[in-house]
């Protein structure tokens, strides 16, 4: 799935956790959800975090720029935090960037009734600092 936003290693990385699942089904780590309706859409990729009781990250969420507004992101969201809270989850963390490449991107999780929670400068290089925000659900 093509998007406009990803740069190379970030779609690596996606890739690598698309196969972690395909791979080994049974694990628990990471929850990969496609939209699907003759094509792929979006996607998104939840998991619990590591050392917390009630806590998911949302690793990914991404929809083919042909899609976006249609509200299949807000769908898909919608879809992870039903499954986040039909697991015990209380709690969704998702992180981003704070170039503007990713301005509709942190405009999504607001609009979605995510709060930044966090904001490291520099964190993946300078001029590019880690966005994280949060929902309790």
């Amino acid at each position: 799935m093509e998007t406009d936003v990803f740069t190379a290693d970030e779609i690596e990385i996606a890739l690598e956790l698309i196969h972690a699942v395909l791979d080994k089904p049974d694990q628990k780590d990471y929850l990969i959800r496609v939209y699907d309706d003759g094509e792929v859409r979006g996607y998104y990729c939840i998991g619990p975090t590591p050392a917390t009781t009630s806590t998911y990250d949302l690793y990914w969420i991404a929809t083919k720029p042909s899609v976006h507004g249609k509200g299949i992101g807000r769908l898909l969201n919608a879809h992870a935090e039903e499954l986040i809270r039909s697991r015990g989850g209380s709690l969704v963390i998702a992180e981003t960037s704070s170039t503007p490449r990713y301005d509709k991107t942190r405009a999504f999780y607001v609009k979605a009734g995510y709060e930044e929670v966090a904001c490291i400068r520099d964190y993946y290089r300078a001029g590019d600092s880690l966005v994280v925000y949060g929902k309790y659900l």
